[in-house]
């Protein structure tokens, strides 16, 4: 008996933690941005919807994210530890000769902000490159 109430207790501390993570997402904002002098681009996800921007002087473009994609979204944004977003450092240096242009990832949650440093875009971080790539893909359609 004590077995299986241990299981119960630990079956349902899981699922509450995991639907908390979950109901995260509702107050979070993911924004990734490209800039050069030729190239202005903004994708930001919330709330099952995403808004791009493809140019300076463009208005938004929103549309309701699937929920395929949403879920992709949510899995790869949980696997990012937020603290060490401000330190990641891309693989490479193109953006310093005009070879790349300026990529960034900006979380906002709980009205904290989480910011990583300049990196090539195209090129970003491994710990939030499939996460980026993701919202990326919202540009290729």
């Amino acid at each position: 008996m004590r077995i299986l109430s241990l299981l119960l207790l630990t079956f349902f501390i899981g699922t509450s933690c995991s639907s908390q993570k979950k109901a995260d997402m509702k107050g979070t904002e993911i924004e990734y941005s490209a800039v050069s002098r030729g190239i202005y681009k903004v994708i930001v996800v919330q709330n099952k919807m995403v808004s791009i921007t493809n140019g300076r002087n463009v208005q938004p473009v929103e549309s309701k994210i699937d929920d395929l994609k949403w879920k992709q979204i949510v899995a790869q944004f949980s696997k990012i530890n937020l603290k060490t977003i401000p330190d990641l450092k891309g693989p490479t240096q193109k953006r310093f000769h005009d070879g790349a242009a300026l990529g960034n990832l900006k979380v906002t949650q709980n009205q904290k902000i989480y910011e990583t440093q300049g990196f090539d875009d195209g090129y970003p971080p491994k710990e939030i490159e499939n996460l980026v790539n993701l919202l990326l893909d919202f540009t290729k359609k």
